[in-house]
């Protein structure tokens, strides 16, 4: 055998053999994080597809939509404080985050999530709630409520994401289209996400998220387990890729929403949502602009009394 193809073979073996390494811990790891946080809500099947939700208290309904990171459990302290003032508080661990699957046959855009949520809600008979939509999650109440109207009656965004010009990611990113590229894209998630450079990054978003609050050490440990998985990873990227074609299509029509809402940002916001705040007050002008002083973008987690004034004033 020649000396290079020695070395060759040698090479790729060493290669097969750490690539089966980290598969094998990457699975290891995932079954982990499961383990350490299973789903701790109900399920109901919406057109073959089971989503995962929490339901707290009773009275007049909210629903609370989560970002791009982590779970319907973003809103805990919030659906805590709403259940003891007399409503009924729910949440859903979005298509593909959490342990909500995701459909396989179509694209999931803003507007598909809406209509899996609406079928979720009849099915649970829940009537007209207020819907509360965090970062990513604006363009999805926003979409529901076009598509919907007679079965909302009320909005409030938490530092919110909804027109294509501002969007951190407006024209896509790197890692969205490795992660979506077909065999690449597997074989990375499966590799390396749980692997010392899956969790450094994951760590920086972390923190660029939560700056310049720090970030609550139970919601890093969370984060950290459920999100660095390969489906929700996955289903993250691929609704930062869907938002801009979204919302060209639908954000001329915001001005059409009549429904009570309260537009709350925080001053400190790092991610460009104050000025998507401005444009939202301009084109619907009866909506509240709240801005909140040295707040920065996850709002639900650290300022659980400003989200719940929000929605008092959409009940007032």
């Amino acid at each position: 055998m020649k000396k290079g193809l020695k070395k060759l073979i040698i090479t790729l073996s060493i290669i097969v053999f750490l690539l089966a390494g980290l598969f094998g811990y990457n699975q290891y790891q995932f079954r982990k994080a499961e383990v350490n946080f299973p789903p701790n809500g109900k399920f109901v099947t919406v057109e073959g597809i089971k989503l995962h939700y929490i339901q707290k208290g009773s009275g007049k309904p909210i629903v609370f939509l989560h970002g791009g990171v982590l779970t319907g459990n973003d809103f805990k302290k919030v659906m805590e404080m709403a259940a003891r003032q007399g409503y009924q508080a729910i949440s859903f661990d979005r298509p593909g985050y959490g342990y909500s699957e995701r459909p396989k046959n179509e694209e999931v855009t803003p507007i598909v999530q809406a209509r899996l949520i609406h079928g979720a809600l009849k099915k649970l008979g829940i009537e007209k709630p207020i819907f509360v939509g965090h970062s990513w999650s604006g363009i999805l109440v926003l979409s529901y409520a076009l598509s919907y109207p007679d079965d909302v009656s009320g909005i409030v965004t938490l530092g919110a994401a909804m027109y294509k010009e501002g969007y951190p990611a407006e024209n896509g990113d790197p890692i969205s289209a490795l992660v979506t590229t077909p065999i690449i894209g597997d074989a990375f998630l499966n590799t390396v996400l749980k692997s010392p450079l899956g969790t450094g990054l994951a760590k920086n978003i972390l923190k660029e998220t939560f700056a310049p609050e720090p970030v609550p050490s139970d919601y890093r440990e969370a984060a950290l387990a459920l999100w660095l998985r390969p489906g929700h990873f996955k289903a993250n990227r691929e609704d930062v890729l869907a938002f801009s074609p979204t919302a060209e299509k639908i954000s001329s029509k915001y001005k059409t929403i009549q429904h009570p809402m309260v537009i709350v940002v925080g001053n400190d916001d790092p991610f460009g949502t104050k000025e998507q705040a401005y444009r939202l007050q301009k084109d619907i002008p009866h909506a509240k602009l709240v801005i909140l002083p040295n707040v920065a973008h996850m709002i639900p987690q650290n300022h659980p009394k400003e989200v719940m004034d929000a929605i008092q004033t959409i009940v007032k």
